[in-house]
């Protein structure tokens, strides 16, 4: 019968439960336990399928309860044979160190697996506990503990950790920057299914890292090319063609980096920075028009995401480029009015941080009830300080650091409800008190009436066996004799008696008649002797049947005594001392998740005051080039307004000088060129013509109305515009025509 799990465990001692549990358990049975995995033995204890429905959930810590409190209760049986548990005990003792590992529980599941390389294990199951202790220190990220344990391993290791076995090995080669061992165990693994993708993508990088990049290349392309409809398997294709053509940009390879960043699925994780890649790759080469196209659908995303961020200097700065100032004087507008809304939003999440709203955020039930909670959290009203999570969850330490504190708040609530079980367990006993101790002293008074009957029958039924016992061995017809025979035998008897003591009472006739009754008593017994010796057997297997049916009754009965008795005695010291430790434990909680909340805090803070920094970077640029802007875009506007006076102007004389000098001009400027200074000098007091002092009429009306602008406008235009008609000939001083926007 199985005990029930409440006071099984507690939040305190079930660590030393698990510790113990794991430590005690035969690793003898890893064969079994591999044989049940390779053939998917059918389930035979409920207990044990619920456990591993809660480890299919991601639920590690009540998978974890509920293994230990099976493996408990199965070393604590008579007979655990018998118990259904027994078909998967080999399974649940190794499961319960890997959902120690994916609870990370480094420590409990380290201390363990040491106690069994220093056991007496074959070397089999002492390669894997070598390989699972490895595992442990590689997820710690320490690579050379990681090494020292798999250089422990000898022989031949279990096949179904052999593959990752030879993975983990070529990863911690890769840490400690052994990359040609680490490339020759990742070609071994190629094709091996369940690795499938993470080892040509590890291929790839430890080539292009051990100077093998043409290789690299090669196995990196091969993997990118490929589609997934599985969201897993088609990010890590679009990180491996963000990662390729970020190499190749950097390398200066601009036309093979472009195909690179276009198979990046446009809705993945990698989209933006594909996009952003995608533009550069173009504008690097030049073509500024091509780059606004992954970037103009870039600019449209979410405003919180950095590559947007940067995009939105990378759009207007290509379209100066190609000299649509006004266009890009407009797209740094809108620049800078996002920047300034989200460093006012970064603002406001720092202090929101600092006032702990961050961290009540992350505790709120309703984020953790669906798969993505930190998307969720986006969405949760007056939460400021969640709006650039997702940007902070980029790093592994900082995953590791929020996951690290919802465990330790969701011990924390659940010690909360454990005390409130206890008192709702205090309030069923006090009930169950107040209900059985009225009742008890009466039924214990006529337990003991009918006890004491239960026993006298059971004396005469033990007098009724003795007695065929010996009848088997030796006749006594007497003890078969019925109660009138009985009693005929007793009035017999006491006439005996009576003739004995007055022999002359008794006439000759009247002895005859009693020994004639006492030969036909006689008779009749001898006669039917063997068979009442055999109903009267039967009779006793009848009896002894209502016997044990009564001896059951009574067990029962006892039982239930008991039962009621202890359903609300000796109690009270276990709820106190599991009150006692539960509290305890929330003490530490309390400690451990204000530390790791000041920890989150403080990564966030610095995260988002970088952030801002950066924006604040960025609003500065963005300043400077929308005044840049508007200068070129002002003076493009005054260039296209001289060119249209100067077509009106042209427009308006009857006739246009001629294009070229007649010869006889040419021929005396040519002399004029051989002319001393002097005579030169001469020669321009002599001429008629001189140029006009003032400026035609329709020239003075045109500066007339300039005069009128507005003073914004008249400086850059006085700088650029002339007072005078040029020396030269209208022919030469036609400046060229100059294109307007092209937005």
């Amino acid at each position: 019968m199985r005990i029930p799990l409440l006071f099984a465990f507690s939040g305190v001692a079930g660590a030393s439960l698990r510790a113990l549990s794991f430590t005690l358990c035969s690793f003898s049975l890893l064969s079994s336990a591999a044989q049940a995995d390779d053939e998917k033995e059918e389930l035979r204890d409920l207990f044990f399928g619920a456990a591993m429905y809660y480890a299919h959930q991601e639920n590690y810590f009540d998978a974890i309860v509920a293994l230990d409190n099976e493996l408990g209760q199965y070393h604590r049986l008579d007979e655990p044979e018998l118990d259904p548990f027994s078909a998967h005990l080999g399974q649940a003792e190794f499961s319960v160190g890997d959902l120690e590992l994916s609870y990370r529980m480094h420590r409990e599941a380290g201390r363990a697996i040491e106690a069994v390389l220093k056991g007496n294990v074959s070397q089999e199951v002492r390669n894997e506990a070598a390989y699972r202790l490895a595992k442990i220190h590689y997820h710690k990220q320490q690579p050379l503990n990681a090494l020292h344990a798999l250089e422990m391993i000898e022989g031949r290791v279990p096949l179904r950790v052999r593959a990752d076995e030879q993975f983990l090995r070529a990863r911690v080669f890769m840490e400690l920057g052994r990359l040609e061992e680490a490339v020759e165990l990742l070609k071994d693994l190629k094709g091996e299914e369940s690795l499938d993708g993470f080892v040509e993508f590890n291929l790839g990088i430890a080539q292009l890292k051990s100077g093998e990049e043409a290789r690299g290349v090669l196995e990196l392309t091969a993997l990118g090319k490929r589609r997934s409809s599985n969201p897993v398997d088609q990010a890590l294709y679009d990180k491996t063609n963000l990662l390729l053509g970020s190499h190749l940009m950097e390398a200066g390879e601009l036309e093979l980096a472009r195909p690179y960043f276009d198979r990046v699925n446009l809705e993945g994780p990698f989209s933006n920075r594909a996009l952003l890649g995608a533009g550069w790759v173009e504008a690097r080469a030049g073509r500024y028009d091509r780059a606004l196209v992954p970037w103009r659908i870039l600019q449209n995303r979410k405003g919180t995401n950095e590559a947007v961020q940067e995009v939105m200097l990378a759009v207007p700065y290509a379209y100066g480029k190609l000299d649509v100032h006004s266009t890009a004087a407009i797209n740094y507008g809108r620049a800078l009015d996002a920047f300034g809304r989200e460093i006012d939003t970064l603002t406001a999440s720092i202090n929101s941080i600092r006032q702990g709203k961050f961290l009540e955020a992350l505790r709120r039930k309703e984020a953790t009830q669906v798969q993505n909670w930190v998307v969720a959290l986006r969405n949760l009203p007056e939460a400021p300080e969640t709006h650039y999570l997702l940007d902070l969850m980029a790093s592994n330490d900082y995953q590791e650091f929020l996951r690290n504190y919802r465990d330790l708040n969701d011990l924390f609530e659940r010690n909360k409800e454990w005390l409130k079980s206890l008192t709702a367990y205090e309030d069923i006993i006090s009930a169950r008190r107040a209900y059985y101790e009225p009742l008890l002293p009466q039924l214990d008074d006529q337990f003991r009436a009918l006890d004491a009957r239960i026993k006298l029958r059971m004396e005469q039924r033990d007098q009724f066996s003795n007695r065929i016992e010996q009848m088997l061995v030796s006749r006594r017809p007497e003890y078969l004799a019925t109660a009138d025979e009985q009693e005929a035998r007793l009035q017999l008897l006491q006439l005996h008696k009576e003739i004995a003591r007055n022999p002359k009472g008794f006439t000759e006739e009247t002895r005859s008649r009693l020994a004639r009754l006492q030969g036909i008593l006689d008779l009749r017994l001898s006669t039917e002797y063997h068979q009442r010796l055999t109903e009267a057997y039967k009779h006793l297997q009848e009896l002894n049947i209502e016997i044990e049916k009564l001896q059951t009754i009574y067990r029962s009965y006892v039982r239930s005594r008991q039962a009621a008795t202890h359903s609300y005695t000796g109690y009270n010291k276990n709820i106190q001392r599991l009150r006692a430790q539960i509290h305890a434990a929330q003490q530490r909680l309390e400690m451990l998740m204000a530390r790791q909340g000041s920890m989150l805090e403080a990564l966030a803070v610095e995260e988002l005051e970088r952030r801002r920094s950066q924006l604040e970077s960025y609003q500065i640029k963005a300043r400077f080039a929308l005044a840049d802007s508007y200068d070129r875009a002002n003076e493009l506007q005054e260039q296209r307004e001289d060119e249209r006076k100067i077509e009106q102007h042209r427009e308006a004389q009857p006739e246009t000088l001629p294009e070229h000098n007649p010869p006889e001009m040419e021929a005396s400027e040519t002399e004029n060129n051989l002319q001393e200074p002097d005579e030169v000098e001469q020669h321009r007091e002599a001429q008629p013509e001189t140029l006009p002092e003032h400026n035609p009429p329709e020239m003075e009306a045109s500066e007339t109305d300039n005069k009128l602008q507005e003073p914004d406008e008249v400086e850059p235009h006085s700088e650029t515009q002339t007072e005078t008609l040029p020396k030269s000939s209208p022919a030469e001083s036609e400046a060229p025509e100059i294109e307007g926007d092209k937005a």
